[in-house]
């Protein structure tokens, strides 16, 4: 018994042993890997002293001698606190996923690889100024000083997986630049989209569902849908390079900007306010710092990756971005020559197809070879599907699936105009700057300390035929000439406004240019309900401050549950009495509701189930679950909805019919059922207590990480949550994924930041970012903004005060290091 009892006191001792230790072990970790941010360091490359002053936020203030170290300590800074982020991005940029990630990352890959975008990144180097380059470079330099010196922990990224960081090339810039234009511009998933309804309905009834801005008639098309069925194995193919594809563009994704004079200010000087809508991530995309040099002061939001304020205020202006959202990609079904499969055809005959070769390598495997082929328009992307050259000869030949892209072009200098924007001193050089912003075209607004407002929409946007009978819409015949892009709209023609006489202007994704406009920039508006509503509350206070602009950005009430209530409450299958008490209880609640997405409160949760399960009812059973879950990633989904409803005997007595059925369903029935199923889906859900129902609680705000947002276990540590109100629709946007069936309500594209700038005292302009300033989920920095974020606070940036962090700052001071001795001869 006493052997037994000290084994037991020894196993004890060992388990206390080895719990202390990985306790010590992480607390070390945990400190070892937070970055340096007092005291001084000597790196190469500097050419004058940098104090770097952190306050409170952990927001960095630089202070350089010259703008080249003043962008040498953003990219040092940068890395000290975004380094993992940073090289994730290097790795999607060049398609080098596998290497770190294994067989899961092997289709971004491919689809990279063939994109093209280091390929491109690097054409655009080779011609960029001299001033362009020794930014980059700077920046470059600063990035590799805190690689190549540090000696302590990463961040834990770095040790789950075992690997170290590459150093940072001005390409990795350039790349991420596409990529974020990536994120931002073009429809060519609603082209793949088209060409899988096309197998499905007839033209017309595809523009029924696609529908059309409100107010707008279907754009006049050649009947696509009857050619692609004739391309069938085509379409399925371009659906898989669809799946494949990095998250990017999102149909409707959009933000909110406005900017109004001071004439409905109390200062009397310009307001502006902005906030960028997103897929939220953690860390968050954007890193706020504060830069000073002689002839800079820059403050606001960077990218981590790059050496620019993009959105932000100098010492003059202020300037603020939404998505255009132009129809600038366009895919091309390209004829492949029968006699020779390395030729396809053009206008002017049989081309060669461009060859070239990328070998990817995949840890833990063999490396993969691809084969990547362009045309004149652009790379082959339906090669990165199975191989689809022998898939099918449906009219005698086969085809293959070109790509063209604004932001695909050497000569692109969006670079070049941001850096310049951020000198910009007046409308005239601001506007001089954007005349090389050329991807992704953005809704620009801007003010000055002088009293001016502006708005202009800067970017490359294709100048398509009259007699192009597709309009982007879906991929053309890239045989055919008249589907050929006719160089870009001049930039004096692009939509602008110089203080316009009412003194406001607000974008928010909606139609910018009237019916008159002489160029087509897309048929694929957002619905204008938030900018109907920003203009509405704009309206409503004569003059402003920086308060009622917080308001605003914190307004949840939705306009489009507001259209859609009436509609739906007025079926007679939710006002029978022989309801359940509990049901009739709800529907109460819903008739006296003002459609305020409030986290607080059940109306919204109930609300938004019921229109999720009428849009299945709808639409699933006409096109199928693939593609319907696709249109479930529309933010314009509901448009169709209403359409049917507010015409049930015309085209909603197509779309309210269940075609699974024997019977003869009207818009009444099928909303009577849509309740049924949404009141039994949330009982499922969140139990039968209804009192326990909260929008909140179902509506949590979810920043995922890359790559440890869906690893069970590390998902807890990386992942950021926060319970939040708002919808796909209301200003402050909350959008959820409704075909994710585990998780349909979660917020998962929201603010990505915030930013209210005041012209009479641009120190105190507030922002705020969906996470924190940290990329190291041990720091206190990682998530100590989210819930701030969720209540819409924010904090100043201070860009004028000597000391910015008030009482609590930390000071690094980045000394050049003295020049190497030549040798003795």
């Amino acid at each position: 018994m006493r052997w037994f009892k000290r084994l037991g006191w020894l196993l004890l001792g060992t388990l206390l042993l080895t719990v202390t230790g990985a306790i010590g072990g992480y607390i070390w970790y945990r400190q070892a890997s937070q970055p340096d941010v007092a005291g001084t360091m000597v790196l190469p490359g500097l050419r004058e002293r940098v104090v770097v002053v952190r306050d409170r936020n952990a927001v960095p203030h630089i202070q350089a001698a010259n703008a080249l170290d003043a962008y040498y300590a953003l990219g040092y800074v940068h890395a000290q606190d975004r380094l993992w982020q940073m090289q994730m991005n290097k790795r999607i940029v060049a398609g080098r996923l596998a290497e770190i990630l294994g067989p899961p990352a092997l289709d971004n890959d491919r689809f990279l690889r063939t994109l093209g975008v280091r390929r491109n990144a690097e054409a655009v180097y080779a011609r960029a100024t001299l001033e362009t380059r020794a930014v980059l470079q700077a920046y470059a330099d600063g990035v590799n000083a805190f690689i190549d010196n540090r000696k302590s922990a990463l961040s834990p990224e770095f040790l789950i997986l075992g690997t170290r960081p590459e150093r940072w090339e001005p390409v990795d810039t350039l790349g991420w630049q596409t990529m974020m234009a990536w994120d931002l511009g073009g429809n060519w998933t609603q082209e793949v989209l088209r060409m899988g309804l096309a197998q499905q309905l007839p033209t017309s009834r595809i523009a029924e569902i696609l529908a059309p801005y409100p107010g707008d008639k279907p754009l006049r098309t050649m009947d696509y849908a009857n050619f692609y069925r004739q391309l069938a194995p085509v379409a399925t193919a371009m659906a898989q390079v669809a799946e494949r594809a990095p998250s990017g563009y999102v149909e409707g994704m959009g933000s909110n900007n406005w900017v109004v004079s001071g004439a409905h200010t109390r200062s009397g000087k310009p307001l502006l306010a902005n906030d960028p809508h997103l897929g939220l991530q953690a860390p968050a995309l954007w890193y706020f710092a504060h830069l000073q040099a002689p002839g800079m002061e820059l403050a606001g939001a960077t990218l981590p990756g790059a050496p620019l304020v993009v959105l932000g205020h100098n010492q003059r202006i202020a300037w603020g971005f939404t998505n255009t959202a132009p129809d600038v990609q366009d895919l091309y079904v390209e004829r492949i020559d029968p006699a020779n499969p390395g030729r396809y055809q053009t206008p002017d005959g049989w081309a060669e197809f461009g060859t070239h070769t990328e070998v990817i390598r995949v840890k833990g495997e063999s490396d993969v070879t691809l084969k990547v082929r362009t045309t004149r328009h652009g790379p082959v992307m339906s090669d990165v599907a199975d191989p689809i050259r022998a898939a099918a000869k449906p009219l005698g030949e086969r085809y293959a699936i070109a790509f063209q892209w604004t932001a695909l072009r050497p000569d692109d200098k969006t670079f070049q105009a941001s850096l310049h924007m951020g000198q910009a001193t007046d409308w005239k050089s601001f506007t001089a700057a954007l005349r090389d912003f050329h991807a992704p075209q953005q809704n620009m607004v801007y003010a000055d300390v002088d009293g001016n407002i502006g708005y202009i929409a800067p970017g490359r946007v294709p100048i398509r035929r009259a007699d192009n009978d597709l309009m982007g819409l879906a991929p053309a015949p890239g045989w055919d000439a008249r589907y050929d892009w006719q160089g870009f709209i001049p930039f004096e023609q692009l939509p602008q406004r110089y203080n316009p006489p009412e003194g406001m202007i607000v974008t928010a994704n909606q139609k910018i240019v009237g019916d008159q406009y002489p160029y087509f920039i897309t048929s694929e508006w957002s619905v204008p309900y938030r900018a109907q509503r920003i203009q509405a509350l704009l309206d409503a206070t004569p003059r402003h401050t920086p308060d009622t602009f917080g308001a605003i950005q914190k307004d949840v009430l939705s306009l489009a549950v507001r259209d859609a209530l009436p509609l739906l409450l007025a079926a007679p299958a939710v006002n029978d009495a022989a309801l359940p008490p509990r049901q009739r209880d709800l529907l109460d609640a819903l008739r006296k509701w003002d459609a305020t997405m409030a986290a607080d409160r059940a109306e919204p949760l109930v609300a938004t189930a019921w229109l999720r399960e009428l849009s299945r009812l709808l639409f699933e059973d006409k096109v199928g679950e693939p593609l319907f879950g696709k249109l479930w990633d529309q933010r314009n989904v509901q448009q169709p909805m209403l359409n049917a409803l507010r015409d049930p005997a015309g085209v909603g007595a197509f779309w309210c019919d269940n075609t699974r059925t024997t019977a003869r369903e009207t818009c009444a029935d099928t909303i009577g059922l849509a309740w049924q199923r949404a009141i039994a889906d949330l009982d499922r859900r969140y139990g039968e207590d209804t009192g326990k129902w909260r929008w909140g609680k179902a509506h949590t705000a979810r920043s995922e990480h890359k790559p440890f947002g869906k690893v069970p276990y590390l998902n807890s540590l990386f992942n950021v949550r926060v319970r939040t109100g708002g919808d796909t629709y209301t200003v402050d946007v909350g959008r959820h994924s409704l075909r994710d069936e585990q998780a349909p309500f979660e917020s998962v594209h929201a603010a990505s930041l915030r930013a209210v700038y005041d012209l009479s005292d641009l120190s105190a302009s507030r922002f705020m970012s969906s996470t924190g300033q940290s990329g190291n989920a041990l720091s206190p920095h990682y998530r100590d903004w989210t819930d701030k974020w969720a209540r819409v606070e924010y904090v100043t940036i201070g860009a004028h005060r000597r000391n910015p962090g008030g009482d609590s700052f930390d000071t690094l001071v980045l000394q050049p290091a003295a020049p190497a001795q030549k040798a003795a001869p």
